[in-house]
């Protein structure tokens, strides 16, 4: 099982299968580079109420979860590569709750993630 903490989490994400991203205990953005939402695993499903099916294909930052849409989660993601974990709370289409992300986005990869874990 993958550890959010683990510092080589970038490149297990990037050779992970769906099944590998949907079985850990935090919830799983796989984005293009560009922001659109290419996986949605269970966890960030269950905790958000949003099911993949209403996520892939949408860019995550302006359509599903706009509250992210800033200096601190969105605009972190022009770097050309990223490794951060920060407190945020999450407010969209949802009661306040409180999470740790971790923001990855390795130098060599066709993905980004935004990586979910309650607080």
């Amino acid at each position: 099982m993958m550890d959010f903490d683990d510092p080589d989490l970038g490149r297990l994400l990037e050779g992970a299968s769906d099944t590998d991203l949907d079985g850990g205990d935090f919830g799983v953005v796989r984005m293009d580079r560009s922001g659109v939402v290419a996986f949605y695993n269970r966890y960030e499903s269950d905790l958000s109420g949003l099911s993949p099916e209403r996520v892939v294909g949408r860019h995550f930052f302006e359509d599903v979860a706009p509250c992210t849409n800033n200096f601190m989660v969105a605009e972190r993601f022009a770097e050309e590569s990223l490794d951060e974990q920060l407190d945020y709370v999450f407010t969209y289409r949802m009661r306040p709750t409180k999470v740790r992300l971790r923001l990855l986005k390795p130098l060599v990869g066709v993905y980004q993630y935004l990586l979910v874990r309650r607080r």
